[in-house]
């Protein structure tokens, strides 16, 4: 039976994702299973939308291309799933929405809008346009240092302020290594949405000139929603296994916001991307050659000498 690619599960009815470390990841059936020494775990990659691939792990050709065929995005990170090394395709088959994230990127004011509705969905109000950018990222941080602040004084936790080393990971203060953590699972997630659909993780708005820049403009809609309130609470609750607990109550609190349905649709709310529906056509042949840039060119000029 053919399969049509367009017609693959909505990123946002799967789970958020998980990390694996120290075992091999196998296909088993049209799913695949993690092996330890412990035993056998089979995964429901239909179900999942990210899989984050530790140290120590290894996974067989046909485990990712299980992984693939589920829609199933593959993040190969560091330990606790702190760096990103690397990501496999997504699931989309189309090309609209990266075309409008370029033309955001590119174009001055549509870039100035996007940046403006970011911050308004940070703030929950709409501001006002005679602030400059200078102003709207003092305010900005002035929110987020109260918001640490208060979760202090509420889990009578001691907070100095967010430091760490990113070569030294064991320098840190629990609080904030439970932070790193946190942010980096939410860090995975947002980047699994954002090429799970089709967009670029380097076209950045906020953030520039990085691999994963529009990847961090996404997670920071919700780190003070999300996962530093978090991760306030399981620092003061105790630094035993804290990267762990940290780990498994994000993916809770994630299935729990419902977060997946909510990304997608705000990435495509901030960037001003127009649903199929709207008039978006689906790419019929991903593999075929596009028309050339010079003939979109001439065809252009000709059209500007028939006005003449």
């Amino acid at each position: 039976m053919n399969r049509d690619l367009h017609d693959l599960p909505k990123l946002r009815d799967g789970l958020s994702y998980l990390y694996v470390e120290h075992c091999i990841v196998e296909q088993e059936g049209l799913s695949v299973s993690l092996i330890d020494k412990e035993g056998r775990a089979p995964v429901n990659a239909a179900a999942l939308a990210v899989l984050m691939l530790g140290p120590g792990t290894s996974v067989s050709h046909a485990a990712v291309r299980a992984l693939a065929d589920n829609g199933c995005s593959v993040i190969w990170c560091g330990e606790e799933g702190v760096r990103c090394y690397a990501q496999g395709t997504g699931e989309t088959r189309r090309a609209g929405r990266l075309l409008r994230q370029a033309e955001a990127v590119v174009r001055l004011e549509m870039h100035r809008e996007v940046v403006w509705r970011m911050y308004e969905m940070r703030f929950g109000y709409r501001l006002e346009r005679e602030l400059t950018l200078p102003q709207i990222r003092g305010m900005e941080g002035a929110r987020v240092r109260r918001a640490y602040e208060r979760l202090a004084r509420e889990h009578g936790v001691r907070w100095t302020g967010r430091t760490y080393d990113r070569s030294d990971w064991a320098r840190a203060d629990p609080l904030n290594r439970a932070l790193s953590a946190a942010n980096a699972c939410l860090n995975g997630l947002c980047h699994a949405a954002v090429v799970s659909v089709g967009y670029s993780p380097a076209l950045g708005f906020i953030h520039v000139g990085k691999q994963l820049s529009f990847v961090y403009d996404v997670a920071d809609l919700y780190k003070v929603e999300l996962t530093v309130p978090l991760a306030f609470r399981l620092a003061a609750e105790g630094t035993e296994k804290l990267e762990t607990r940290v780990r498994r109550a994000c993916r809770d609190a994630f299935r729990e916001r419902q977060l997946l349905a909510r990304i997608v649709t705000d990435i495509d709310s901030v960037v001003g991307f127009r649903t199929p529906e709207e008039g978006e056509q689906l790419d019929s042949d991903p593999a075929l050659p596009a028309q050339l840039w010079q003939e979109l060119l001439d065809e252009e000029t000709a059209g500007d000498s028939d006005g003449d």
